[in-house]
């Protein structure tokens, strides 16, 4: 595996981690200030059979994953600062703020510029219970910063540099200056099947599919619940 496929492997792995202090609500939120929450709007969110319904989750498993939920944003939405306040304290030796920023955006797949429950649920849905195709096409949103469809070369350069900020620059063994470019070239050598310069839903899922330790990361969601 390569140093970047380590890193990307330990993200995912803190991501898990943060997950489940979120929804159990274990979270200490020392550094946070709560007034980012508190001056928003109070959200209540949709009947949790209706979210039933909508997710692979049963509803006794809902109301716990309001209680973490609520118990972290007491204002029942998260705004983008305060993501980005709970997220890096998963990362205290690099700077978590610009990924935090597309994990933001995924999560507020519907660009209202905050995430509710019902956003927070229905991806976390996806990512601890869904289908390896759901779970890669959720990634695959993640990557394509600007929603056309298509993961390019400076969306995916952008996300590489995210990763290589967040790990920090005392990562051992040390980054080179040149290693956010290796990575990219790499990605679109494996993954650009038809070599016309963009990456595809269906040529990302079926590089993923056939790559092991991707496969294996993508595991690493499936028992934080």
């Amino acid at each position: 595996m390569t140093g970047c496929a380590k890193r990307c492997k330990q993200g995912f792995v803190k991501f898990v981690l943060s997950l489940h202090r979120l929804v159990t609500g274990t979270l200490i939120k020392d550094k946070i200030d709560d007034d980012l929450e508190m001056t928003m709007v109070c959200h209540r969110p949709e009947g949790l059979e209706q979210l039933e319904a909508l997710t692979n989750f049963s509803k006794r498993e809902l109301q716990v994953l309001y209680r973490g939920f609520k118990n972290e944003c007491p204002s029942g939405v998260v705004n983008e600062d305060t993501f980005k306040q709970i997220y890096s304290q998963f990362f205290p030796h690099g700077d978590a703020s610009t990924y935090a920023h597309f994990l933001f955006n995924a999560f507020d797949s519907a660009h209202t510029g905050s995430i509710k429950f019902e956003d927070f649920v229905t991806a976390l849905s996806i990512l601890l219970r869904g289908s390896i195709t759901e779970k890669l096409q959720w990634t695959f949103n993640l990557y394509d910063i600007n929603r056309d469809g298509y993961i390019n070369k400076e969306e995916m350069t952008d996300i590489v540099k995210a990763i290589y900020d967040m790990m920090g620059k005392y990562t051992y063994p040390v980054l080179k200056t040149d290693a956010p470019k290796q990575q990219v070239d790499a990605f679109f050598q494996k993954m650009d099947k038809n070599r016309d310069g963009v990456v595809t839903l269906d040529e990302f899922i079926l590089s993923c599919q056939e790559d092991e330790n991707i496969m294996r990361s993508l595991q690493l969601f499936e028992n934080v619940i």
